[in-house]
Formats: C-alpha cells, structure tokens, sequence
C-alpha cells in the first residue's frame, strides 16, 4: 500500500498533465461545437427569416417586385395599345398650291388684308415668306402695322392684338384695330387666337359667346370686308404609360389633356356656328394632321380629340419650318380662293 501510494505519488504530475491537456481538448470541440451549432442556427433563421413575408425587409422586396410587375405588364399594355387613342376617319386631302391659277394669285396680291395675332402668327407669317421663295407667281406685301393709312395700297398688315392668356383683350383689340379706319378699307380681316388663351379651367362658352357677338357687330357695320374665323391652334399632347395607368384607373381631368380639350371644344363651337355659312381657316384641322392625312388625336373618357403633330413643332406649341409652311401655303390657298 505504501508503494503503491508512493507510485500514484509519482505519476501524478505526469497525469494531472495529460488531464489537463484533455480537458482542454475536450473544452476546445465543446465550444467548436457550440459555435457551429449557433452559425448553423444563425443561417437557418436567416432562411427562415428571408422567407417570411412578416420581415420587414422581405415585405419591402416584395412590394418593389409587385410595383415593378405592375410597371411592365403596364408598360407592355401601353405599347400594345398605343394606336387606341387615334379617332377613325377619312384622310384629309388639303389643296396644292398648284391648284390656284395664276389669275388668282395676282388678285391677292391686289387685295388689302389685316391679320391680327401673336407669337404663332409670326411663326405663320414666316411660313408665307418661306413659300413665297419658292413661288414666284404668290407675292403679298408683308407689313407690320395696324394704320389705316398703310391701307392705301395692296398690303398684307399684320399686328398683335390684345394679350396672351386673355383672350377677350384679343376680341376687343382686333374690334379698335377695325374700327379705328382698317375696317373702311380692307378688304379681308380676321386674327387668331393662342393656344395658350386655352387651358384647364378655361370658360370656352363665354369667350365664344363674346367674340360670336362682336364678330356679328363688325360684319354689320362693314358689310365689304369678308371677315375670317379662325380655329384655334394645338399643342401636342404628351401621353406616357402613367397616363394611361391613370386612364385605366378612371381618373378624370388629366392634366396631359386639359388644354387640348379646352381648345377643341372652343373650335367645335367656332365650326357649328360658322361653317358653310362665313369663312372658316380650320388652323386646328391644318395642325393635327399627317403628311398622310391621317389625324393626331387622343380620346379622353369615350370621346376624341385632336392635337398638334409632334412633327410640326419645336417646343410643343409654336411650328417649326416644316408645321409653319404647311400652314401658310393653306392659308394662302384659303385666301386665294375667298377672293377669286
């Protein structure tokens, strides 16, 4: 026992040295252990987590998905559809200007005319000199004046009448204009108004009603002069895929139309009172139609309206070289015609 005791004794050092060394060993995979099971319950909830619609970062992926399906799906739509809004009809055939006799140039260019406008008059008065250039046999003296003096003589006057976004100071400018003396000697007078007198809000049937009872007293008071009525010009109207969500989703009064149905409401009314009965320059019809024929229009809650060809503008509103040509020859052609 006493040896026995002695050689436990002498060991113990030894052992206690390899016991420690395994309970280190047994320690260290314990905690190895321990920490792959916390990473593995770590990536286990973080799968979970991913999937569950609860986690708010889950719920906003979700919700950009769904904004963006919505977007495509709504976008393919619009794409698919886009010719939906075009108003069937006949082709508009417009008159060449090769269709007016020389004879009939020659008398225009005799007659004294007035024209009242603003900055898209001046676009159409620089279309008259543009076909000019390129037609001889069509000369008219462009003067800018409202004097009644300068009416002495063959002229084509032309002045701004009235201000920008208020059309009735245009009605009444063009109605002094007249008759301070113009109206004793001209023999075509007429004006524009902008499509900028025409918007969202705008009270069409009183402007009309104010200019159709003013227009009614000049043409009794100077029963010589054949006064013109002229449509309204147009804008383009700006149609993207959210409008057409908007559309879809019943929203009235859009904004990308409002002026455009303002305007055509106005030149509705101008062509029921007036046409086939006193002359009539359908600007807005010029405007709103393609090379081809075929019409720029758009439909707003079942019904058609028509806008400026995105061709013949700079800006959405004022004509570029191409738009004021179309015009002017028209116009040329219009009066032409109204003097033969």
């Amino acid at each position: 026992m006493e040896g026995q005791k002695q050689l436990s004794h002498a060991r113990s050092p030894k052992l206690a040295r390899v016991t420690e060394k395994t309970e280190k060993s047994f320690g260290h995979r314990q905690t190895q252990m321990a920490t792959d099971l916390r990473l593995k319950s770590g990536r286990q909830r973080l799968r979970e987590e991913g999937m569950n619609p609860s986690n708010p970062l889950m719920r906003s992926d979700m919700a950009l998905f769904a904004r963006w399906s919505i977007m495509c799906i709504a976008m393919v739509a619009f794409l698919a559809g886009c010719d939906g809004g075009k108003m069937v009809e006949q082709k508009v055939q417009f008159p060449d200007v090769k269709s007016v006799s020389d004879a009939q140039w020659k008398k225009l260019s005799q007659a004294k005319v007035y024209f009242g406008h603003q900055s898209v008059g001046n676009n159409i008065l620089d279309g008259i000199k543009d076909v000019m250039r390129e037609s001889p046999a069509i000369k008219v003296n462009i003067v800018e004046t409202s004097n009644p003096a300068d009416f002495n003589r063959p002229i084509f006057a032309h002045s701004r009448v009235g201000k920008n976004v208020d059309p009735k100071s245009k009605t009444d400018s063009f109605v002094d204009f007249i008759q301070q003396g113009i109206g004793d000697k001209a023999n075509v007078a007429f004006f524009k108004f902008c499509y900028v007198d025409m918007k969202e809000g705008t009270n069409v049937s009183d402007i009309f009603d104010d200019y159709k009872k003013k227009m009614s007293s000049l043409k009794g008071r100077y029963p010589n002069v054949k006064f013109i009525h002229v449509t309204v010009p147009l804008t383009t109207t700006k149609i993207s895929w959210k409008t057409w969500i908007k559309e879809k989703m019943g929203k009235k009064d859009l904004w990308e139309y409002a002026g455009n149905i303002e305007r055509n409401r106005f030149n509705d009314l101008v062509r029921k009172e007036y046409e086939g009965k006193e002359p009539v320059f359908d600007l807005a019809k010029i405007e709103s139609t393609y090379p081809d024929g075929t019409r720029s229009s758009f439909t707003s809650q079942g019904r058609g309206y028509y806008s400026l060809v995105s061709e013949y503008t700079k800006d959405g509103g004022h004509l570029n070289e191409r738009g004021r040509k179309l015009v002017a020859e028209q116009l040329l052609i219009f009066l032409a015609t109204l003097l033969s």
